[in-house]
């Protein structure tokens, strides 16, 4: 083929396009669409914690097996924008979908894939050890529809020390804390949760495609309303961050210490100490923290189980002195966005609006939610501008 001095004709550069496309995404992720996965039924046992990855995958947090499952979702057309999403009363509506009475439902999480804007949700279809994991998500049409997993491509990440189950615990069973949440950056899975090591707090960060997994770092805390060390609680919500050109973890734990943990340090075996740069509050429960830049500055927008949605500056982190004393309310300050009531979930929608869980009920303060995490009269699934 000879080349005139125009330069290749638009379809020969269209084919070189996509040919190039290809092979960066087999450098960096060591697989085209999903090469190296099976296919067939991954056999979850629970469907908790869910992050989205390269090209569409799908990771699920499955806490009663100790796994991580990549699930190649094939939802990668591309959306430029996100539509509005406002389903009032979901609970009601999927335990319609799922022949359940809404008491029988728990919602686990929300995510939304960053390429097609698409939500998915993980749920049991049932509240006890043996509920059925089940996934959803919106269509292009924008209903809700099961996402099957009969014969989906998948790999998985076996955690090679999960905390021991104790059935008798019901919803407050170790095993169901092996995996508090996961999160996608730089080529690889961030996992918190529990081990069964002395210092059960845990932080694993998992190569992907997947290969071997290691035992992961133990995390210590100094816990200012609780005036001592902490290496039992995990991580409720983190995400990762950069400071300074170095790669953290930004994370929340009940009672409310936030912490930074420098992703460096996450060796197998090692003992971390994060730095506590903020205590806000105790009797409170994080439930999701999102990060989010508005007006040419970084945020953390975080959801509490019972101090309400709380705004944080994001920047300059790492020039808060570490908490080492006991401390009530302390650090990073914080701004109480009074409006966002009821908030029970709390995920990027994308640049400029969030995608919330909340209480269907639209008066009061909503202080309080804990014990509504697992009893609740009603929840709606809406989209919100980033405060």
């Amino acid at each position: 083929m000879s080349v005139g001095p125009g330069g290749p004709p638009p379809d020969i550069i269209a084919v070189m396009y996509r040919v190039t496309a290809a092979l960066l995404l087999t450098a960096c992720f060591g697989f085209g669409a999903s090469a190296g996965f099976t296919s067939g039924h991954p056999g979850l046992k629970s469907a908790g914690a869910l992050a989205f990855g390269p090209n569409g995958i799908l990771f699920i947090g499955d806490s009663l097996s100790g796994t991580v499952f990549a699930i190649d979702t094939r939802d990668t057309a591309p959306a430029p924008k996100a539509p509005p999403i406002a389903f009032r009363q979901i609970d009601r509506t999927l335990a319609g979908m799922l022949g359940i009475m809404p008491a029988d439902l728990r919602i686990n999480d929300i995510k939304v894939n960053p390429i097609s804007k698409n939500v998915y949700i993980s749920v049991s279809r049932g509240r006890r050890l043996d509920a059925l994991p089940v996934i959803l998500r919106t269509d292009a049409a924008g209903k809700i529809v099961e996402f099957p997993l009969d014969n989906v491509s998948y790999s998985k990440a076996v955690l090679p020390n999960p905390p021991v189950s104790n059935p008798r615990a019901d919803y407050r069973n170790p095993r169901l804390e092996t995996i508090t949440q996961l999160g996608f950056t730089d080529g690889k899975v961030i996992v918190a949760g529990l081990s069964n090591e002395e210092f059960s707090s845990n932080l694993r960060v998992i190569p992907f495609p997947f290969h071997a997994v290691d035992e992961g770092a133990n995390i210590e805390i100094f816990h200012g309303s609780h005036g001592d060390y902490e290496t039992q609680a995990p991580v409720r919500t983190f995400f990762p961050w950069t400071i300074s050109g170095k790669r953290y973890i930004v994370a929340a734990y009940t009672c409310t210490p936030l912490v930074l943990i420098p992703m460096s340090a996450l060796k197998s075996g090692a003992k971390v100490t994060g730095a506590t740069i903020a205590e806000l509050g105790m009797g409170n429960r994080p439930l999701d923290m999102i990060p989010y830049r508005k007006d040419d500055h970084d945020y953390i927008l975080l959801a509490n189980s019972y101090r309400g949605v709380l705004k944080l500056p994001a920047e300059n982190l790492d020039q808060y002195s570490p908490i080492t004393e006991p401390a009530q309310m302390e650090g990073v300050p914080f701004k109480r966005i009074s409006a966002w009531r009821g908030i029970r979930r709390l995920t990027t929608l994308d640049d400029a609006n969030a995608l919330v869980l909340r209480d269907s009920k639209d008066s009061g303060d909503y202080a309080l939610l804990d014990s509504a995490l697992f009893d609740s009269d009603s929840v709606d699934l809406a989209s919100m501008p980033l405060p």
